[in-house]
């Protein structure tokens, strides 16, 4: 969302869904949407079917990658390296759109020469991708009528995360493949509802709508209508909370539908800070890892079919939720909970239904102020923004770039400077490998949602790794291997995967109980989002004698 927010304003795709079927050029980069988002890349299926061209940017030879024209598979880490190089190319072969450059763009002179010295040669050396395969992204992008620069945490979830984001919105603004039908930039979220979280204000520095913390205009439209002071600066992420727990400063703490115990990266050392805490509250349907740490549960509801509401996709799709069932037990809906702890509070915070919590939303919100439960429902769904009870606006996002009159173009988008930065912890002799982390199709994050299901599809965790290091190591398919970072050690079955390239492992977080992954994955944060680099650690893999049974303990 911030490198989004940073150049357009708002931290939302610029694309629906639909505009990726009629579209000339699909770029997936650090996406593996075939098994991360399966819905949209039956969208991406019927791109391919109507003629665009797949080319797919990722470390692995991902189950995405075998649909595209040309995979590119680079270094961990490399990916403001590629795209400087990929911009370059771009410049120095006239294929740069030179008037969406001139009128609707600013800071190109600086950024232009900032990528001069990403020549093919020089990119092809730190990215470890041919210099031709380079070229020829490079020309199907400046080439293209339209295209669309698909992404997710295989560029977010990096110490550089916003950075990466900023270097593709780059490659947009250089050939104008934003703010027009088909053609756009869209980030494929990788949490249920996370745009929705964002656009309600989930966000330390935003309030709802994405109006900035630190506006004392938007600020005080909000404390008029809630009848608080808010504090004029913005607040912190979950990275600062945590560092904030590990000097005394934050001794509490309410998590709400979160398992940071086994989400987030070091695992161990997230959990011994959640022990630490004089008390903590978890409001969530599943007795998580972090639930079973807290001083008080609270049980919500299943949001999906035990509550009313909305929740928004990566598209930017508000629709309905109806509530089809009631929460059994002790659950209740997640907003009567947070009701009863105001009044507990000595807050008096009346809403006769959820749909009365929208409208107030609606009514501070002007990107969301068009959409009623009765509008939503009759359309099923909507995109934002909506301003008005009786239009829709276009699906596409920054048309106002393209306008005929300069003046109707409004804040131009700015071209950022991004220098390559490396992953932070180096492989050595010691930790020889590079671990990289990821989904698989029929599992979610920490498996807390989806491991309560039989799939005929689902494997136990495994360390992925390329025939060739499985030979150099004496490593056969299905032998129970340790694996060891600077921070623990955990013991998986090796999985022999012709996908990856010598040096590269893979794991997942899918299942915490049996292979903690996160207990080897580094805390390094983007200090422009907090996002902590789960894609980049370094790691060996040893092979263990018959007669080591013991058995790694957190941390180790």
């Amino acid at each position: 969302m911030v490198g989004l927010a940073t150049v357009f304003g708002a931290g939302g795709g610029t694309s629906s869904y639909q505009e990726v079927e009629t579209t000339d050029l699909i770029v997936m980069w650090g996406s593996n949407a075939r098994n991360a988002h399966p819905i949209y890349f039956q969208h991406v299926l019927k791109g391919i079917h109507n003629g665009a061209k797949l080319y797919s940017v990722d470390p692995r030879r991902s189950e995405t990658a075998q649909w595209a024209d040309l995979w590119l598979g680079l270094n961990v880490g490399s990916d403001v390296a590629l795209s400087n190089t990929i911009a370059r190319e771009i410049i120095h072969a006239g294929l740069t759109n030179r008037s969406f450059i001139e009128n609707s763009t600013s800071g190109f002179t600086e950024y232009a020469a900032s990528v001069e010295e990403w020549t093919l040669e020089v990119g092809s050396k730190v990215t470890g991708v041919p210099a031709e395969a380079i070229r020829e992204l490079a020309h199907a992008l400046g080439n293209a009528k339209t295209a669309q620069i698909c992404w997710t945490l295989g560029i977010t979830e990096h110490h550089n995360g916003v950075d990466n984001v900023l270097s593709l919105i780059n490659l947009a603004l250089l050939c104008g493949h934003v703010g027009r039908p088909s053609a756009g930039l869209n980030p494929l979220r990788g949490q249920n509802n996370v745009q929705g979280g964002g656009d309600m204000g989930a966000l330390p520095n935003k309030l709802p709508g994405f109006q900035d913390v630190e506006d004392n205009v938007a600020r005080t439209k909000f404390e008029k209508m809630w009848n608080v002071t808010i504090p004029p600066k913005n607040g912190w992420n979950l990275t600062q909370m945590f560092e904030a727990m590990e000097h005394g400063k934050m001794k509490s703490a309410f998590v709400v539908g979160e398992n940071p115990a086994q989400s987030e990266a070091d695992g161990a050392h997230a959990t011994a800070l959640l022990k630490d805490l004089e008390h903590l509250v978890v409001q969530d349907i599943f007795l998580t890892k972090t639930a079973e740490l807290a001083d008080v549960v609270l049980p919500g509801s299943a949001s999906w079919c035990e509550a009313e509401g909305t929740v928004t996709n990566s598209e930017r799709r508000v629709q309905r939720v109806r509530k089809a069932i009631t929460p059994p037990g002790n659950a209740h809906d997640d907003i009567q909970i947070i009701l009863d702890l105001a009044e507990l509070m000595g807050h008096s915070w009346k809403y006769e239904s959820n749909e009365q919590v929208w409208n107030e939303l609606r009514s501070l919100s002007p990107m969301h102020f068009g959409m009623t439960y009765e509008r939503l429902s009759d359309l099923g769904g909507i995109q934002w923004p909506c301003f008005s009870l009786d239009k829709i606006e276009p699906s596409f996002l920054h048309g106002r770039l393209w306008a005929e009159k300069l003046e109707d173009r409004g804040r131009l988008a700015p071209f950022s400077v991004v220098i390559d930065s490396p992953p932070v912890e180096k492989t050595t002799p010691e930790f020889p490998l590079r671990l990289t982390t990821g989904r698989r199709l029929d599992s979610y994050n920490t498996g807390v949602q989806s491991g309560g299901f039989e799939s005929p599809l689902r494997m136990a965790e495994t360390v992925d790794l390329s025939p060739e290091d499985a030979v150099s190591m004496g490593i056969i398919d299905g032998e129970i291997v340790r694996i060891t970072s600077p921070r623990g050690t955990v013991v998986a079955p090796a999985r022999i995967d012709d996908g990856l390239r010598p040096g590269l492992v893979f794991m997942t977080p899918h299942f915490p109980n049996d292979v903690n992954t996160n207990l080897l994955t580094i805390e390094a944060i983007d200090p422009k989002s907090g996002t902590a680099e789960f894609k980049a650690a370094a790691v060996r893999i040893d092979k263990i004698s018959k007669s080591d049974t013991r058995v790694p303990v957190a941390g180790e």
